[in-house]
């Protein structure tokens, strides 16, 4: 009996504990060396390729009108997004709705602005003031001329419709993950629908929902570049504009893509930090 026990002992077991040992890679290292040689070989190439116009690519990169496109990019995207976040809503909320005509009504426009590609409805509403020449109701009146023609008011309108077809999806889904049982308990609680959708289920909903908002919103900013079809000044049209006289294209689109790569890591960068504080309490352990 004491032989048993002495062979069971904790310190007897814990010596005979085989040791780990974490396994070698080394196919992780030559592809790792593999992979560093060749970025050091891009880099060199495009360093010492006179084809690329680095000089010019320095003398543009922070020339006012440059400064001015990337300005306007940005304030349209926000205006845009701000548009397309409050609309996609309200349809993800409508779609919800236990009433047939509501829900279908948030289908049917869904369904219309994802049919319709961005240049088409861009430049549809640009023109739109030949359709509806003008607006209103009795003796106010709104001349469409003033209101569409307006290269700034016709993409923001263009893009946040567009966009809110899309943000409609991806909010319904983060407002359909929050448990059915804390709506009933904010009812129980005597809330409104209303109140109960923005004070219970919205807030829980946005750990879902600011993922692919913040992909959207970055996807919006690069977006934009379409707007110079109806001559909105924005970094990539100004851009365009610059390069069609000097005729100095690669240049140019140098310019934009390191302006776009930066406005881009500065929202990549917000945009972790947001997701991480709504995130608190559903880390992975």
């Amino acid at each position: 009996m004491t032989q048993t026990e002495s062979s069971l002992s904790p310190d007897r077991s814990q010596d005979a504990a085989p040791k780990v040992v974490a396994r070698k890679h080394p196919g992780r290292w030559v592809a790792a060396a593999l992979i560093l040689l060749a970025a050091i070989a891009l880099v060199r190439w495009a360093a010492t390729n006179e084809g690329f116009g680095w000089g010019e690519f320095a003398e543009y990169l922070f020339k006012p009108e440059i400064l001015q496109g990337v300005k306007n990019t940005l304030l349209l995207t926000l205006a845009a997004e701000a548009l397309s976040l409050s609309l996609g809503t309200l349809l993800a909320v409508m779609r919800m709705s236990q009433n047939k005509i509501i829900s279908g009504a948030s289908f049917f426009y869904s369904w219309l602005f994802r049919s319709v590609p961005l240049p088409v409805l861009l430049i549809f509403i640009f023109f739109c003031a030949a359709i509806v020449p003008e607006i209103g109701f009795g003796s106010f009146t709104i001349d469409t001329n003033d209101l569409f023609a307006s290269p700034f008011l016709a993409c923001l309108l263009g893009f946040g419709l567009n966009d809110a077809a899309y943000t409609s999806e991806f909010v319904r889904a983060g407002l359909m993950s929050v448990p059915k049982g804390q709506t009933e308990a904010a009812y129980a609680m005597g809330m409104s629908p209303a109140r109960a959708m923005w004070r219970i289920v919205l807030p829980q909903a946005l750990r879902i929902i600011i993922p692919p908002a913040g992909n959207a919103f970055i996807g919006m900013l690069k977006l934009t570049s379409i707007a110079m079809v109806i001559g909105y000044g924005d970094l990539m049209n100004t851009v365009r504009s610059i390069y069609s006289s000097e005729f100095n294209t690669i240049p140019m689109l140098l310019v934009a893509t390191f302006w776009y790569l930066v406005m881009t890591t500065v929202f990549s960068i917000a945009q972790h930090f947001i997701e991480r504080y709504y995130g608190k309490g559903f880390e992975r352990r």
